[in-house]
């Protein structure tokens, strides 16, 4: 089955946030794929990386799939979902933006995104994603 999709010309913006606690200060989209897909588990100073999701049905977890890895939210769940038979476990979900803040903020290594109505605190903003233009 092939899913296509397309994101409206005002498609939303986000923040990749992670913990104060990580080592970095910005990342590039081929890192935060890497860390999402599990080939990258630990930062540079060798705290584990703990990403964190918006729902599968989120527009934020729409705008993450397309621009970080070029499929839909369904294929990358259902790449997780394989992932579960090889004993490793996905990404943490939260419904919201307020919810991955929280999180965020609170686990050490996390790395998250939230729209950029949601303004930040008490975490690092490494990098602002630009969903390119339809």
């Amino acid at each position: 089955m092939i899913l296509t999709w397309t994101l409206s010309a005002h498609a939303q913006r986000l923040l990749i946030i992670a913990s104060p606690l990580v080592p970095q200060s910005s990342i590039s989209t081929k890192e935060l794929s890497d860390i999402y897909i599990m080939k990258k588990q630990n930062w540079s100073d060798g705290i584990k990386i703990v990403p964190v999701n918006r729902e599968v049905t989120s527009r934020e977890r729409e705008v993450f799939s397309k621009e970080v890895f070029h499929l839909s939210p369904q294929q990358m769940a259902d790449y997780w979902n394989r992932l579960r038979f090889q004993g490793k476990l996905p990404p943490s979900v939260q419904p919201s933006d307020q919810a991955v803040l929280n999180f965020v903020r609170t686990i050490p290594g996390a790395i998250g995104y939230v729209s950029t109505r949601t303004l930040p605190k008490d975490v690092k903003v490494l990098m602002e994603l630009q969903p390119e233009k339809p």
